[in-house]
């Protein structure tokens, strides 16, 4: 501070080079005003608003900063102030897109059609699907409902029939049979207690110690526990000394410090 006190009191003692520098100043303080206001400081012009906190001011809605005043941001017709300081101060409204950055212009929505909730796009209604910039009945094949997928062919097929080249054609489920209701991969299975051979199910021959098993894979049948699978039937497991049954029940292990030797558990070494 002391040291700016001592420069003033050189200049003023120096009148010539001191009303250079005041005149220099002032120029510096007339350019640098504008750049201030551009953040919002200095005198609130017309069409501006202090701010609540912080100090400064905003333009009101529809202006925008420009050389330290507020002035209007030329909105069309349309389109409504966004207040944004970038861009072009401006978006068009619900049910309007932009033309040229400088009008907007409707959304031409086809027949059979709606806005979607963006108010940017249409969509066409249920029973249409999109064809370029039209909306075409959906032709419903015999044996079809209408569905909510804009993506595929806007139906599917009633229960106990299968799409096939633009129809529905019937399932053939063989005797013992049930529909499975899936999309994909198989349309029918097997009642509990058959299996599918060559297209039919077959009943599941079970043999003595043994109960049906819901596996899509294997004879369909299980040996209860302390039996095992041999020549499809199920012969009772003879434990030898020192082993027990393991965790499926069919097969057996020799117990802990026990090994394996000529079919018999003999202790390790």
């Amino acid at each position: 501070m002391s040291r700016f006190i001592a420069t003033v009191r050189e200049l003023r003692s120096r009148p010539s080079l001191g009303r250079l520098v005041i005149a220099a100043g002032g120029l510096l303080a007339v350019l640098a005003f504008p750049v201030l206001a551009q953040n919002g400081t200095g005198p609130v012009p017309d069409h501006a608003e202090a701010r609540n906190y912080g100090g400064g001011w905003d333009c009101a809605l529809g202006f925008r900063v420009k050389g330290g005043e507020c002035v209007a941001v030329e909105i069309p017709e349309n389109a409504y102030a966004t207040g944004r300081s970038y861009g072009s101060g401006w978006e068009c409204q619900r049910g309007y897109e932009e033309a040229g950055d400088t009008s907007c212009k409707a959304i031409p929505v086809p027949e059979h059609a709606f806005l979607q909730s963006s108010g940017y796009d249409w969509q066409c209604e249920r029973g249409y699907w999109q064809d370029r910039e039209t909306c075409v009945p959906i032709v419903l094949p015999d044996n079809a409902y209408l569905t909510d997928d804009t993506a595929g062919s806007g139906w599917a097929c009633a229960r106990g029939f299968t799409a096939m080249a633009g129809t529905c054609e019937p399932i053939a489920v063989p005797e013992n049979g049930y529909l499975t209701n899936a999309d994909y991969g198989d349309k029918w299975a097997c009642e509990r207690g058959f299996f599918e051979i060559d297209g039919r199910c077959d009943p599941v021959a079970l043999p003595e110690n043994a109960y049906l098993d819901p596996a899509s894979y294997g004879p369909g049948w299980r040996c209860e526990r302390g039996f095992e699978p041999i020549d499809n039937a199920c012969i009772r497991i003879e434990l030898p000394a020192n082993a027990h049954l393991d965790q499926s029940g069919n097969r057996w292990r020799c117990d802990p410090s026990f090994q394996l030797a000529n079919g018999e558990c003999s202790p390790e070494r």
